[in-house]
């Protein structure tokens, strides 16, 4: 039997039988406190669900983690960054009306929550690995457009065309 706290358990109580029939555990709701229990292989796979749908993904989108090809990541803002404004790193990252976090889940073909200081990630483990990488730049100071260039020259190097 699993445990997390979120403050998101209105998400997870509105699909709660979608994601206890998907997800094959029973899940116990009390404020914030969400428990689970079933098979071990299935609480931890409950787990990384429910730590996505607490990072701000709806529960139709954490629900791609079970696909085999697909990953969660998440990324700590604070990791990459001394800065103290950490505001301005998520307004970078966001971008002006969410441009560059649309930008990006475009070209990378994932996608994208930001709460807190906290980036979460769901795609398949390559483009995770090059949005963690777009990602990191933008929070140390890179401009976007140089993210967006990285992410598709990856994108040109895939397909077998050659970009400069």
């Amino acid at each position: 039997m699993d445990t997390i706290l979120t403050n998101r358990t209105r998400e997870i109580r509105k699909n709660l039988k979608e994601l206890e029939e998907k997800l094959k555990v029973s899940i116990t709701i009390t404020g914030k406190k969400v428990t689970i229990s079933g098979e071990p292989l299935d609480e931890y796979e409950s787990m990384n669900v429910l730590d996505a749908i607490a990072s701000g993904f709806s529960a139709k989108k954490a629900l791609l983690i079970l696909d085999e090809d697909n990953i969660f990541r998440k990324l700590h803002i604070k990791d990459f960054t001394r800065r103290k404004d950490l505001k301005e790193v998520r307004g970078r990252i966001i971008g002006k009306e969410g441009k560059t976090k649309h930008t990006l889940e475009n070209i990378a073909d994932c996608m994208i929550a930001i709460q807190e200081n906290t980036i979460s990630v769901i795609g398949t483990a390559e483009s995770i690995d090059n949005i963690t990488t777009a990602i990191k730049n933008i929070v140390r100071g890179t401009k976007q457009a140089n993210a967006y260039n990285f992410l598709e020259r990856i994108n040109a190097q895939k397909r077998g065309k050659v970009f400069k």
